[in-house]
């Protein structure tokens, strides 16, 4: 593991870096240094309409102040727009994608007709209705026919399994504004340069089968995962930029960072620079990685 690991940090910008974001941010950093491999840094700035200008550059700047510096050139979604398009026409070309003329109101109207109720806060999953043609709509976007049930393992959650059919449906791999979806432009991101390890929030491990499922469909390696700790609010939510959380605090970026770290579980760790709290953290979180007590509770 020590010389082939490739981890990566990938935050939109669409909000300065929040204490949430910095738990995610350490915990990939930690671990592509206790492996002795790379460390990434990309901003997904595919989602041109949410990004906002300067907000990269922000966030690059906040975690140069936490001391995580990136070991290569930082990549921005936005310039690899051929590399999604080539993607792309390679799903479409095997029939395993196809386009979809469908609006959202049709698909919930789809449901309504059959008496299967929303469920608050819980997406629908995609019924398959243009899977065998537009019937004259318009195409609007691009999906992927998912079918087949995904299993996993989590270096933190264990076994993890999903039907992404029944879950999901076919999901959207270009958006009908154009935009290239994050399933397709994370997994193409995470092939092209070569990550192994992908460590993020255990909010994103509901992401992971929809990205396994792409590997496969364009015959692309699967990176171990490990989905971390979560920062919660006052309110029971999770920390995020759509809940108002406000940005990271870094007029003592040691401070910060030793926050991250108890939510990550690691012991509180004496230090007077940054540089120093940064290298013993990497020991204890080496230690913790090989212990089997303690594995699962990053």
């Amino acid at each position: 593991m020590a010389d082939a690991y490739r981890g990566r940090f990938a935050p939109s910008p669409t909000g300065p870096l929040h204490a949430g974001s910095l738990v995610a941010a350490l915990a990939s950093w930690l671990d592509a240094r206790a492996a002795r491999g790379h460390w990434l840094v990309r901003i997904e700035d595919v989602d041109r309409p949410r990004s906002l200008p300067g907000l990269g550059e922000h966030i690059l700047q906040q975690l140069a102040q936490c001391g995580l510096r990136p070991d290569e050139t930082v990549w921005w979604q936005s310039e690899r727009d051929a590399a999604y398009s080539a993607a792309l026409k390679q799903l479409l070309d095997a029939s395993q994608a196809y386009p979809c003329g469908c609006t959202r109101s049709e698909i919930e109207a789809w449901w309504q007709a059959r008496g299967i109720a929303h469920e608050r806060h819980v997406e629908r999953p995609y019924p398959g209705i243009c899977r065998e043609g537009l019937k004259g709509k318009p195409a609007r976007a691009i999906r992927l026919r998912a079918q087949g049930v995904v299993s996993w393992q989590d270096r933190r959650l264990g076994p993890q399994q999903q039907d992404v059919g029944a879950a999901v449906g076919d999901f959207v791999l270009r958006r009908a504004d154009g935009c290239f979806a994050y399933q397709l432009a994370v997994v193409v991101d995470d092939a092209t340069q070569g990550i192994t390890d992908v460590v993020r929030g255990e909010d994103l491990a509901d992401n992971t089968p929809r990205q396994i499922l792409l590997q496969r469909a364009l015959g692309l390696p699967t990176p171990r995962y490990l989905h971390c700790a979560l920062v919660w609010g006052d309110d029971g939510q999770k920390l995020s930029k759509q809940n108002g959380a406000q940005p990271l605090d870094l007029s003592d970026p040691l401070r910060a960072l030793q926050a991250a770290a108890a939510v990550l579980q690691l012991p509180t760790l004496q230090a007077s620079t940054t540089a120093d709290w940064l290298g013993a953290a990497t020991a204890a979180w080496a230690g913790m990685m090989r212990s089997p007590e303690t594995r699962s509770s990053p």
